[in-house]
Order: structure tokens, then sequence, then C-alpha cells
């Protein structure tokens, strides 16, 4: 027989399995996208030449990607809220914030330096 405190280690284990998953499903979608736009933007440069469209897909693509761990990072303040893990959640958000902080600064202040 199983004492409640091994259940709830279980319990504990399967949910920090789930977070996983969900958030291992975001980097995925993430990934694929941008290597998507990566190499239709680069196919169409090497067949149409330079152009607004495949430099706009090359540059979405590229965007994509560096923002596809901000992305992990959003969902995983959105996953420990969910588990009601506080500790976590604000930790979390922390880091998404030094994030968008330095999104904003280098959007703000690139033309200065």
């Amino acid at each position: 027989m199983t004492s409640p405190q091994d259940r709830a280690t279980s319990d504990r284990r399967l949910a920090d399995e789930q977070i996983e998953a969900r958030l291992g499903r975001v980097l995925r979608i993430g990934v694929v996208a941008s290597t998507g736009m990566l190499s239709v933007g680069l196919l169409l440069t090497l067949a149409l030449g330079a152009g607004q469209v495949p430099a706009l897909l090359l540059t979405l693509g590229l965007v994509l990607l560096m923002m596809t761990p901000v992305a992990r990072v959003a969902a995983s303040v959105v996953e420990y809220g969910r588990r009601r893990d506080w500790t976590f959640t604000v930790l979390t958000a922390i880091v998404l914030a030094e994030l968008i902080a330095g999104v904003v600064a280098a959007l703000v202040f690139h033309r200065r330096l």
C-alpha cells in the first residue's frame, strides 16, 4: 500500500511533467513556426531575389525565434499560477519583467548607442 506522502509526491511529479510538456510544446511551436518563416523567406529570396515579402518573412522568422524563450517564460507564469505555486509564479514574473524591460530598452535606446 502507498502512503499519503508517497501519493502526494507522485501527484507532484506528474504535475511537474505536465508543466514541462506544455512548456516544451510552446518552444516546439515557436521553433517550428520560425523555421517555416525563415525557410519560405530564404526560398523566396533565392527564387525571386530580394524583395519586401522575403525580407519581411526573414525578419518575422528571426523575431519569432528570439521571442520563443520569452513566450516560454510567460507560459511558465501562467502554469505556476494555475498550480498556485506563488513563489515560482512571482520569481518567473520577475524574470519576464526583466526580459520585457530588456526588449523595451533595446527599442528605445538602440539609436543612441
